[in-house]
């Protein structure tokens, strides 16, 4: 029989460090000699993301609250399902370590902050569950990491990615829609049980190997149990 991997998130909003701490974790569990697949979503480089860029464009509403929630989250949704199938779900039936950059978990903020009634939202997290771990057959994340950056942080490193790339998104592009999102992912995190890392206090961001060492810390001990019941 194989045995299922572990799949591993860190959220948190944009310009929040999600890639470069995904990266900093992935290269010490190789270094260890770990089993260890990275991922990231939107998976921008497949076919599979073309609904999610017609959005993030504003194909179909200029603000993100012009897009229903559930609609939204069915153009992640498949993203996630196509990646799962033809990317890394071989190597979690292995055993392996999943590291993802973002998850089904992100939409439980980003698009949740659509809903202004807290039922509705409730009700939107067991469709949004559902849906996905049980209808589409994706994983359930073992552990889910909250890189809380302090939105003046994150809206200083926003700016700087900014004025580098030239770019933005329509989430991008509303501040008040990012740190409504800040706020969700903190209520998000307490419902679900997420391990939070604090990563700045107001504008001022903590140092990537200070915040890399919590988030290791976070990971090693669902990696440890998990080694410890097959021992």
């Amino acid at each position: 029989m194989k045995t299922k991997g572990k799949l591993i998130i860190l959220e948190a909003g944009d310009a929040s460090g999600k890639e470069t701490q995904t990266r900093l974790l992935c290269e010490r569990l190789l270094s260890e000699g770990r089993d260890v697949t990275r991922v990231s979503f939107p998976d921008y480089e497949s076919d599979s993301s073309a609904l999610v860029k017609m959005y993030l464009r504003g194909d179909f509403g200029a603000q993100a609250a012009d897009v229903d929630a559930y609609a939204a989250s069915a153009f992640f949704a498949v993203d996630r399902y196509a990646s799962f199938h033809t990317k890394w779900g071989e190597a979690y039936q292995r055993g392996g370590v999943i590291l993802s950059d973002r998850y089904t978990t992100s939409n439980l903020a980003h698009q949740a902050v659509k809903l202004a009634d807290e039922n509705a939202r409730r009700e939107y997290f067991a469709w949004l569950e559902d849906f996905e771990y049980a209808r589409l057959g994706l994983p359930r994340p073992d552990l889910v990491v909250f890189l809380d950056m302090p939105p003046k942080a994150s809206d200083r490193l926003l700016a700087a990615r900014a004025k580098e790339t030239g770019a933005a998104d329509i989430h991008e592009k509303d501040k008040t829609y990012l740190h409504r999102v800040h706020d969700a992912y903190a209520e998000v995190a307490k419902i679900f049980g997420w391990a939070r890392v604090v990563c700045g206090e107001g504008s001022t961001p903590r140092p990537p190997e200070e915040i890399a060492e919590d988030v290791y810390a976070a990971v090693l001990s669902v990696l440890n149990a998990a080694e410890d019941r097959h021992d």
